[in-house]
């Protein structure tokens, strides 16, 4: 019996780590916060991650701030070292942009800054032990009157499938507008009926387009799916770990914990890094004429 409470207690820790902070328009209670997990993914469509938005918008403006307030303090002789830090990710991202984006769009790099550096902000929040930031939130809940179990706040806004997903469609959208951009309307609709598969047969060519066009819709529908979906599920499967080393004895806590999140260090600046890299080279095949 013992063990199934503590089962019970540990799913229920589980549970609320992994469920966000959630407004929405609840089919029967109309427009509420939900409580619990049921009562949020009742909600379906028509709800929004208050924690997710917060956290995502508020690292966004954070990087907004830091790199504003060391353009304009830059110089030109001896940089501080905040300077030669923000100096060193930018010569990082414009070395790889130039490697990888053979289009003359002046927007890529900064994009691509933009992106590797807001997404490394949200992985990095995953670094904060997993019960201070929640903590707080429920005493602060219990403060203003709420039950402190049904204050949930998630800080790790890209183990969030809505933020990873919003991000890639963005990318999706660029990948679009780049693509009739550079080869025009007729290009596009040409690109995605006329290949991979050509004949000089112009029957053969009209039977082909129908192969074509499922094929190449496939694929470009594939890309904004898989990079959100690769960010998510490696940041959500390096929180759980995390919930699950909270849940062992102290001692345990800290001879794993220290090594993953050593090892967590890596795995955040590569999805960061990987999401910005698939971005460029999605781009720089939209621009490209030639196929």
């Amino acid at each position: 019996m013992a063990e199934a409470n503590a089962e019970i207690t540990s799913n229920e820790y589980i549970n609320h780590h992994l469920t966000n902070w959630t407004f929405g328009n609840h089919p029967t209670e109309g427009w509420i916060v939900a409580e619990t997990k049921q009562q949020a993914s009742e909600m379906g469509f028509n709800a929004i991650h208050l924690d997710s938005m917060l956290w995502s918008i508020g690292l966004g403006v954070l990087f907004c701030a830091i790199f504003y307030t060391v353009a304009k303090r830059a110089t030109s002789g001896v940089p501080g070292k905040m300077q030669a830090f923000i100096e060193m990710i930018v010569e990082f991202v414009d070395s790889n942009v130039r490697d990888s984006y053979h289009g003359t769009s002046k927007v890529i790099a900064p994009l691509a800054l933009t992106i590797f550096v807001w997404i490394f902000l949200m992985n990095f929040m995953d670094l904060i032990p997993v019960d201070y930031i929640p903590v707080l939130a429920q005493k602060i809940g219990a403060a203003m009157g709420h039950d402190p179990h049904h204050v949930y706040m998630k800080v790790v806004p890209s183990t969030d499938p809505n933020v990873t997903l919003g991000m890639s469609i963005s990318v999706f959208a660029l990948i679009i507008i780049y693509s009739i951009k550079e080869k025009g309307l007729g290009g596009f609709i040409s690109e995605l009926t006329l290949h991979p598969f050509s004949s000089n047969n112009p029957i053969a060519k009209i039977l082909l387009i129908p192969v074509n066009l499922i094929l190449e819709t496939v694929t470009l529908i594939a890309k904004p799916i898989s990079l959100g979906l690769r960010l998510f599920g490696n940041m959500y499967a390096g929180e759980l770990i995390f919930v699950l080393i909270a849940l062992m004895p102290f001692y345990l806590q800290f001879l794993l914990s220290v090594p993953w999140a050593i090892f967590h260090i890596l795995v955040i600046t590569l999805q960061a890094f990987i999401f910005m890299m698939l971005t460029i080279i999605y781009l720089s095949l939209a621009s490209q004429t030639d196929h």
